[in-house]
């Protein structure tokens, strides 16, 4: 989609009334900056997809508790170390489970879905939950070339590239209004009588920063992965932003990946896990998420080296100290609104002590300790 950014987003998208929402925290929010938490809900080498989703649960429930403002589910289908193949699924098994966080797609991946599916399920979401729910929508498909294809069902569908479409298409559901000739305008999504959740972008190059801008909705940028510097990018959507979309002004989120612990050599070895499956995902030999133990003492191949180095200067690894100093300082770097963390690590109680430390060094709101 090199062309996203010279195309009128959509015919469907310029001729429907949208309500225009305000950014997701008002004027005076940016003195402190919101953290929220992306859950891929790791399936770890020896443990069983029960305890994953039990452990996802209690973390939910820190989270909540925790002052973090969002937690979202990523759609990966066909890899073995993760669980999050239907975010919707997550999002209603721990909404009952919390009492106040905003729970999300980070994202869904639209090119796998009927858009008026995606916007019925979060619109009955939203009913369930209402105030509550977010929806994420990403452009890739979230998985391998085969898994997509199996997917979609369609060869056809796999190659098309109708993202603009579909995405107008979504929103058009949600606002209830197609133009006059649209033969969808006759069709509802339901529940009618509840609205799209909040939208946000995600990317992770500055072509879906661009498209995010265009269009003028809220930007999410995976610096937990990307190669791109978030700095160009979140610089590229604040700049190009254009009011005239859902939101009224700019609202960028950045995601990162973090590992905090009481220790540096503690945090370094919780982080060791996501180094060496990283290492295992980009060389074609994905598996579960491997211990602490079994990565620390693995010795890495020089292309597995190569992937390593790069993967190390993502992550942000350390005590609560040092995670805040960084963290601060690339928030204000590309000028992000809020900071999404993404702590994928094999212990459970490890992962949950992590958000903790975090929240506590930045004195998040709400802050409340975990029952004993």
């Amino acid at each position: 989609m090199s062309d996203t950014r010279k195309r009128n987003p959509s015919p469907i998208v310029a001729e429907a009334p949208t309500s225009r929402r305000p950014s997701p925290c008002g004027e005076g929010d940016r003195k402190a900056l919101p953290l929220s938490a992306l859950d891929l809900v790791p399936l770890v080498e020896g443990g069983t997809s029960v305890a994953a989703l039990r452990a996802a649960a209690e973390l939910a429930c820190a989270v909540d508790r925790f002052g973090y403002t969002r937690l979202w589910y990523a759609e990966h289908h066909n890899m073995p170390g993760i669980a999050t193949t239907i975010p919707e699924i997550l999002i209603a098994h721990v909404g009952s489970m919390t009492t106040r966080i905003r729970l999300g797609a980070g994202g869904v991946m639209l090119p796998n879905h009927s858009p008026l599916q995606v916007a019925e399920s979060y619109k009955l979401l939203e009913a369930i939950y209402p105030g509550r729910i977010d929806l994420g929508i990403g452009r890739a498909p979230g998985t391998d070339a085969l898994t997509a294809l199996a997917l979609r069902r369609s060869r056809k569908a796999l190659t098309a590239d109708d993202f603009l479409e579909q995405l107008g298409e979504l929103i058009a559901w949600g606002s209830g209004s197609f133009p006059p000739d649209n033969p969808f305008r006759a069709v509802r999504a339901m529940p009618d009588d509840r609205p799209l959740p909040p939208l946000y972008l995600l990317g992770s190059s500055t072509d879906g920063a661009g498209l995010a801008a265009e269009m003028g909705v809220a930007f999410a940028f995976a610096g937990h992965f990307s190669p791109d510097s978030p700095e160009v990018a979140m610089h590229a959507y604040r700049s190009g932003f254009f009011p005239n979309g859902m939101l009224d002004k700019p609202y960028a989120i950045l995601a990162l990946s973090v590992f905090c612990a009481d220790t540096e050599e503690a945090a370094q070895r919780m982080a060791s896990s996501m180094l060496l499956s990283f290492a295992q995902l980009r060389t074609g030999h994905p598996r579960r998420l491997p211990s602490p133990e079994e990565a620390m003492s693995h010795v890495f191949t020089p292309e597995e080296e190569k992937i390593v180095a790069f993967f190390k200067k993502l992550r942000i690894v350390g005590t609560p100290e040092q995670v805040r100093a960084r963290i601060q300082d690339i928030a204000t770097r590309s000028e992000a609104d809020e900071v999404m963390i993404a702590t994928h690590a094999y212990d459970p109680a490890a992962r949950i002590r992590s958000y903790q430390l975090v929240a506590q060094a930045f004195d998040l709101p709400g802050f409340t300790p975990l029952r004993s």
